[in-house]
Order: structure tokens, then sequence, then C-alpha cells
């Protein structure tokens, strides 16, 4: 064999070897092979962004691999709203945690979803520059600050900020910014503060340009970001694997809650094996205090959407004055309502 022909043969199989350990190590087999199974039998996808607001969607994956029943649901992340959204319109999730007025927006829009659960409580700031001029709210005027979405608590919450000492919309430019970008943002002075979720508030914080101005719960009691929707073609067709999912969520809501412990933990195998992001960042969000973010309990309730609908309504993002009942079901929450925490612990390997 002449050595210009070995010499091809060892490339070519040099590059399929490659091509092969790729597709091993960075295709998710699973999500393929599950798009060619029966619809009945297919799992449902979940989209997700790396934020702790939804923190339980990655510890119910991680946490039922170890149980009887297995993995229950095919997580998918995202880096920002506006790709979410398109993918839960078009059915390649079918199951997504968004911010609640883009669900209000959705439902308004005639797209077919309903509110099943929430993702947390709490969890979102104002983070301004360390050593910006900003020291008050007030001196938020002719500032820019980068919101997640123009459809999100967050920027309901610098409204109710905004009343509170007397600032016109006007006064302050918002921004429309994915979540992972806003801390570079405030570094690089392209923007002077950020409203979102944790663990960015921290990110600024540990890196030390960053501090926070007010924690969302100053100026919203039992203030809610994030929640689950599901299409209403599987709550229709398949009540029993929506019931399976909320389950899921609320036991990773009580077991995050139970212990310090087990929030490190998620820590740990969030930010390795979902969030790409250090754990100790994660761990700093979910510990300091404890309660910056609360997973428990988590059930819709009629008062609190009410009010996100009204805000909404009067900040000229909704036109339309839905009932609870046309976005929200509660059955599921309601049967969720018995569950007990996972019982869960690294060391032992299984997950009850």
């Amino acid at each position: 064999m002449q050595l210009r022909t070995k010499t091809l043969l060892l490339i070519g199989g040099w590059l399929v070897a490659i091509t092969a350990l790729h597709s091993y190590l960075n295709v998710n087999w699973a999500a393929v092979l599950n798009d060619y199974q029966p619809i009945e039998k297919r799992k449902i996808i979940v989209a997700y962004l790396p934020v702790t607001c939804q923190l339980t969607c990655p510890v119910t994956d991680y946490i039922s691999k170890y149980s009887t029943s297995g993995e229950e649901f095919l997580p998918r992340m995202f880096q920002g709203f506006p790709e979410m959204k398109e993918a839960l319109i078009s059915n390649r999730v079918q199951a997504a945690f968004i911010v609640a007025p883009m669900a209000l927006a959705l439902k308004a829009q005639g797209v077919p979803i309903k509110v099943v659960y929430l993702g947390h409580r709490y969890g979102s700031a104002v983070v301004v520059r360390k050593d910006g001029p900003i020291k008050t709210f007030a001196d938020m005027r002719g500032k820019t600050i980068a919101i997640p979405s123009r459809f999100s608590d967050e920027r309901l919450l610098l409204f109710r900020a905004m009343k509170v000492w007397g600032i016109q919309p006007s006064e302050i430019k918002m921004l429309e910014m994915a979540p992972p970008d806003v801390s570079g943002a405030l570094a690089a002075h392209a923007i002077d503060a950020f409203v979102m979720g944790e663990p960015f508030p921290s990110q600024a914080e540990i890196a030390g340009y960053g501090r926070v101005l007010f924690q969302a719960r100053e100026y919203w009691p039992d203030y809610m970001s994030c929640i689950l929707v599901v299409r209403q073609d599987l709550i229709d067709r398949r009540p029993d694997i929506v019931q399976v999912l909320v389950d899921g969520i609320a036991r990773s809501g009580l077991w995050l809650d139970k212990s310090k412990p087990h929030r490190e933990m998620a820590s740990d195998f969030v930010g390795r094996f979902y969030y790409n992001q250090k754990p100790g960042l994660l761990r700093w969000a979910l510990t300091k205090p404890l309660d910056r973010v609360v997973y428990s309990p988590l059930a819709p309730r009629k008062a609190d959407f009410d009010l996100v609908r009204d805000m909404m309504i009067g900040t000229g993002v909704l036109n339309k004055k839905l009932d609870f009942s046309e976005y929200v079901d509660t059955r599921f929450s309601d049967k969720a309502s018995i569950e007990t925490p996972w019982r869960y612990e690294a060391a032992t390997g299984t997950a009850q």
C-alpha cells in the first residue's frame, strides 16, 4: 500500500474517531431518540434558563434519575426568553419556565398554554455598580437599566419602585438583555444597572463591581417571577404526565428548602452538569442568606396573578383583562400539595 493511501486512511480513521467521540460526548441521544417514539410514549421537553428562579427544573431532572421511575422529562436550556417563547409556540418544547407576564401575554395572543406551578418566590434584585453614582433609587433618573424582557416581573418591579420614588417611566431607559449577559455589561459600563434573577446579582457581587441596591421583596412582598407553563394539548392528552412533572417540581422545592446542605449539593450538580456555572456562585446565591430565593409553597394564587395582570394593563403591555381560570390550571398544584421532599442524599445514590 502506498504511503499516500496509508496517510489518507489514517486521516480518515482519525476524523471518524473524533466525530464519534464528539457525538458521544455532546449529542443528547435521549432527546434525539425521543423524537422517534410514539407520541403517547415520548418524554416531554421542558425549557429553562440558567437562573435560580428555575432551579427546580434541573434539580428534578438530576434527582429523578436516581429514583425507581427514572428520568421524568427532558430538560433543554435556553439563554433568553424570546427563543424559549418561540420554542413553546412551535411545540419544540411542551413545557417551560417563563416569567409570569409573558405567560399572560401569550395567552392573550391566543397561545394555548396554562400555568400549572410557580418556579420560586423572591430571588430578583436591582444591581448597580459598586463604585458608581447610584446610591438610592432616586439616582436612577437618566440611567439605563437592563431587564430580562418587557414581559417580565422585573420590569413591573421597577414600576413599583418608580411609584414610591415619584419617578416617571420616561426618566429611566429600560434595555432588554439576556440574563447571562447583564453582569458583563455592568462591568463594561454598557449599562448603569440591571434587575434580574439570581445568580447574576450574586455574580456581580462576588466579582466586586456590583452592589445590590434592593431585593425584590422590599417593594413587592410575596414577589414571584418565573412560573411553569404547559401546552394545553399536552394537558388534554396526557394529564398524568403533567401531574408527574408538577409533583417532581414540588418535591424538589421542598427538598431545596429543607436544609442548607441540600442547597449546597444542588449548587454543585446544577452548576457543573446543567448551568455551566461555578458551583461557588450558585452556593452564594442560594445560601447568603438562605431565604434569598425560596421554593415552597408554590401553588399559583389568584391574588398574585391578578396583581401581575393589573400592573401589566397599567404599564401598557396587556390590553385584555384575563380571568385567572383562563390561564391557570390549579388541578395539578392541588394534587401536588400532598407531596413530600425527595429523599435523596449524595452518598446514597438512590432517590425516593
